[in-house]
């Protein structure tokens, strides 16, 4: 071993025990990596920062940016509310999140899918009185079983393809990992629906945003039009829509006030509707019954504006311009351009409209207004901002441009029309122009230290290959893999790529063991494609630790975790991998 191929594997050991000794943030430990191979000299300067204009930085930034704008458009939420109310018992809800999540990591990016999904396994366990815990790890593993089934679905498999393109001209389809993926992530995600029983039962998540808040008897007032899914329709009706989430304080026909409605009672187009529940709950009756919010007849921003309205809570404070007056009295949209969606105060039930709600201090209110003007004037009307959290109560839901964006993306890659990188940046660049999603909201979805490791490492990682490492390794690979029978050694470059991704990161696993793999196989006198094809499966199903994989560790906080509950389940699910999918593998991809 050279003396720079010595340096190589010595930063990439170092590196590897820093993401493990886990003090320092992984995007900080790749930028010292990348300094320390700098210094070194294994990386010339003008390389330093190539990985900053890859295409894979592009793939996942802008695939964050659609997961945000499809989970903001509803579209998952309303396409299971017509099942979610048949699994009622613990092993069917997580039969459903864990398919559902699968299926949907085939389509999009798995980390964009599994956090499309997670509003809805919080919602599961509260109404269940279950801990978060149950669903959330099966969850994050079915998310990372989907993703190998396509291209698009996860890191490895983009980077194995356009490693298989510098070998042999042609990378790999679309649906190429279908057949090998499908197979393993039907037999995982069966597992994974009774296995679950092998996780902890007394693992509790971190206390969520909402539930530190804990304001569930908002007051907003909603107009039903003529196209209404409700009109027509009885209050009971729109409960049931609600799952009971939501109370009818009262209707205002014309002159007349029906207070505390009987169940039976029918809504009318034109009727005025005071509702109460959780703003959640509240969104999703306005958006799934076609009601419209008294404020949407209201604009707040410039038409045609690129900015768009945003939705804020705060707390009316003792020196508010609010305090003992209504929104009407000072006129709040004509001279503040704002917009009151709702109120709520402790132990009061409001049965006037909101405009003639005197307000008092403590009362929290959501407002709504232009993103650009709206803290200026939450501060000139002297409200306290609550600590913020996601709120769509009052925000435009575009889901059919959305849906429409993303099958264009999906069909734009399956028949190759244009590069990855170009469908997905187009898809996020188009998603923010037809206002499915606020630029600021899309820049928020961006995991900016995830992009800053990704980019980092590549330079790093590639400093096995350009020293040379890459061949030495292979070379004593195929001294071990010469003495086995071929299905031998792609389980052990699969095998190998597992038990690296713990420590290195999915996407930087295959950076360094695709060359290898490559360099084995050719050593070997066989074709690569079955030895990429382990390592892209080896590199994406890190199921024995929180740091392997972004999913992984998406749920650790929440579900409340330790370090060593992730092999419980984990480890007989890589055991499964290991022995369906080496024959798997070699049926689909033979060795010669």
């Amino acid at each position: 071993m050279t003396l720079d191929q010595s340096l190589s594997v010595a930063v990439i050991t170092m590196m590897m025990a820093l993401f493990v000794w886990g003090r320092l943030r992984y995007d900080v430990v790749a930028a010292l990596a990348l300094l320390a191979a700098l210094a070194l000299g294994l990386v010339p300067t003008k390389d330093a920062f190539k990985g900053f204009s890859d295409d894979i930085v592009i793939i996942v930034g802008s695939a964050l940016v659609v997961s945000a704008a499809v989970a903001r458009s509803g579209i998952i939420e309303r396409a299971l509310s017509h099942v979610a109310p048949f699994v009622r018992s613990t092993q069917m809800q997580i039969s459903l999140l864990v398919f559902s999540v699968a299926v949907m990591s085939a389509i999009i990016k798995n980390i964009g899918a599994l956090a499309m999904m997670l509003p809805i396994a919080y919602q599961l366990a509260r109404k269940g009185g279950k801990s978060p815990s149950i669903f959330l790890m099966p969850m994050a593993f079915a998310s990372l079983l989907g993703g190998i089934v396509t291209l698009v679905g996860t890191s490895p498999n983009i980077i194995v393809a356009r490693v298989r393109e510098e070998l042999t001209g042609r990378p790999f389809e679309m649906f190429d990992f279908a057949p090998v993926g499908l197979g393993l992530a039907l037999a995982g995600c069966l597992f994974l629906c009774v296995g679950y029983r092998l996780l902890p039962r007394d693992r509790q998540g971190a206390a969520s945003l909402e539930q530190a808040l804990d304001i569930s008897d908002y007051v907003t007032e909603v107009q039903v039009p003529q196209r209404s899914a409700l009109a027509g329709k009885t209050i009971s009706e729109l409960k049931a829509l609600a799952e009971g989430e939501v109370d009818v304080v009262a209707i205002l026909r014309s002159k007349t006030r029906l207070s505390a409605p009987f169940p039976d009672a029918s809504l009318r187009p034109g009727d005025i509707l005071l509702l109460r529940g959780e703003p959640k709950a509240l969104e999703r009756v306005v958006a799934q019954g076609g009601l419209q919010l008294d404020a949407d007849q209201r604009p707040t921003h410039s038409k045609g504006a690129l900015d768009q309205i945003t939705v804020s809570e705060a707390i009316v404070g003792p020196v508010s311009l609010l305090t003992g007056r209504s929104v009407g009295e000072i006129e709040l949209h004509e001279r503040y351009r704002v917009n009151l969606l709702a109120v709520s105060r402790s132990g009061e039930r409001f049965r006037e409209r909101l405009r003639n709600i005197t307000l008092r201090t403590g009362d929290v209110v959501v407002l709504q207004g232009d993103e650009t003007i709206l803290p200026e004037r939450m501060r000139e009307l002297g409200l306290m901002p609550l600590a913020e959290r996601a709120l769509t109560l009052g925000s435009a839901r575009r889901g059919w441009v959305t849906g429409a964006i993303l099958l264009a993306t999906v069909i734009a890659i399956a028949f190759n029309l244009v590069p990855v990188s170009v469908a997905f940046f187009a898809a996020a660049a188009l998603l923010v122009t037809f206002r499915a999603i606020s630029p600021r909201d899309a820049y928020d979805s961006i995991e900016w230290p995830i992009l800053v490791m990704l980019a980092a490492l590549i330079p790093v990682s590639d400093t096995l290959r350009s020293t040379g490492t890459t061949d030495l390794l292979a070379g004593w690979l195929a001294s071990v893999g010469m003495h086995l029978p071929g299905w031998g050694a792609v389980a052990l470059i699969l095998v190998s790529a597992m038990a690296v991704t713990p420590f290195l990161n999915n996407a930087a696993t295959v950076l360094v063991m695709a060359p290898i793999g490559a360099s084995f196989a050719k050593s070997l006198g066989y074709s690569p494609d079955a030895f990429l094809m382990a390592v892209a499966i080896g590199a994406a199903c890190d199921f024995l630790t929180p740091i392997g994989h972004q999913c992984n560790t998406l749920v650790m906080g929440p579900g409340g975790y330790r370090f060593g509950d992730y092999a419980r389940l984990g480890a007989p699910l890589s055991l499964l991998v290991i022995l369906l999918g080496v024959p798997l593998i070699m049926l689909v991809w033979p060795l010669r």
